[in-house]
């Protein structure tokens, strides 16, 4: 009997119309364009503008969009996983919104959260229903209203972060295509270096959070920066040699979007060149979960039926991995 796989088989994305620019930023926070450029490599971020407008909206107009070009309905999708770290809520999950929202009757969800890694985390997960045949058709959303967590008085992050997201649906083939492997890590010490100060269990809201600003993305850029560039950069490397993979049988490197230099720093350690990287952080900065689908919605009509992709994430928390996936159909 063949052996089972779970492979991408329809993709939506969605990012908001507003575009808050670098020069916008530099009259709000003590930067400018070349600064954020020549660091980051960002030279504007989409912000979700609207009372009322959280992650599930975001996710709705993707999952929308993967449905029409898939030809089906909602009531098909069996799982839906939102992989985010803005949930509407904190409770119900977000998952449970969207599928209220589309009118996925027939489907169960849950959230997942993992930072930057959440929808690699995502689709590992999503992988293992459909290998086990516990599910046909599961659908993995990765979107982030950052801009709701963002102090837009800190230039360390506001500089950073956007809102946007997308959604992949994974179906079973017996065909050799889809998730072949897939590496996750995670270091929970990282945590000190990247966080949220206040808002869970241990520190819930009060006067005196909000006053501090502890309800905002706090980050130590240059811890992050180097357990980043090196452990993405390593894991990437260590499922291209798992799978006996070199740098001429990678169609393209699809990596989280936070900071150019990562980025190469990854590709460099791939041996590919950036004629073989998905890069849109200049347009979107950095969407958390948002970022890999985001890359793979927008690429999608460049990829053919048995491109190898590798795919690679380090957030928060820390968490890190990679996927090997090879793409399962021929773009229309």
């Amino acid at each position: 009997m063949s052996k089972i796989r779970a492979a991408v088989t329809s993709i939506g994305g969605y990012v908001p119309e507003f575009r808050l620019t670098n020069k916008v930023l530099e009259t709000m926070v003590d930067t400018n364009d070349e600064w954020i450029t020549s660091r980051t490599g960002i030279k504007e971020r989409r912000i979700l503008k609207g009372e009322g407008l959280g992650t599930s909206d975001m996710a709705v107009e993707a999952v929308n969009e993967l449905l029409r070009k898939r030809g089906i309905t909602a009531d098909d999708i069996d799982l839906l996983i939102c992989c985010t770290v803005t949930p509407d809520l904190v409770f119900p999950a977000t998952a449970n919104i969207i599928t209220d929202k589309i009118g996925a009757s027939n489907a169960f969800g849950f959230d997942l959260m993992a930072a930057c890694s959440g929808f690699l985390y995502g689709v590992t997960t999503a992988s293992k229903y459909i290998e086990s045949g516990a599910c046909k058709k599961v659908v993995v959303v990765g979107a982030d209203k950052m801009s709701s967590i963002i102090d837009y008085e800190d230039r360390q992050t506001c500089i950073i972060f956007g809102d946007g997201g997308g959604a992949v649906l994974l179906e079973p083939t017996e065909e050799d295509f889809g998730v072949m492997d897939t590496i996750m890590k995670s270091d929970g010490s990282g945590r000190v270096h990247l966080h949220q100060k206040a808002g869970g269990s241990v520190k819930p809201a009060s006067h005196a959070t909000v006053d501090a600003k502890e309800h905002f993305v706090y980050q130590e850029g240059q811890a992050v920066f180097k357990f980043a560039v090196t452990n993405m950069a390593d894991v990437s490397a260590e499922i291209m040699e798992r799978n006996n993979l070199k740098s001429e049988d990678i169609r393209f490197l699809v990596p989280h979007q936070a900071n150019k230099r990562i980025i190469d720093a990854t590709a460099r350690r791939m041996g590919v060149g950036e004629d073989k990287v998905m890069l849109n952080i200049e347009k979107y900065g950095n969407t958390t979960s948002g970022t890999i689908p985001l890359c793979l919605w927008e690429w999608e009509k460049q990829l053919k039926k048995g491109d190898n992709l590798i795919l690679s994430a380090f957030g928060g928390g820390f968490t890190w991995g990679s996927i090997y996936l090879k793409w399962a159909y021929d773009s229309k």
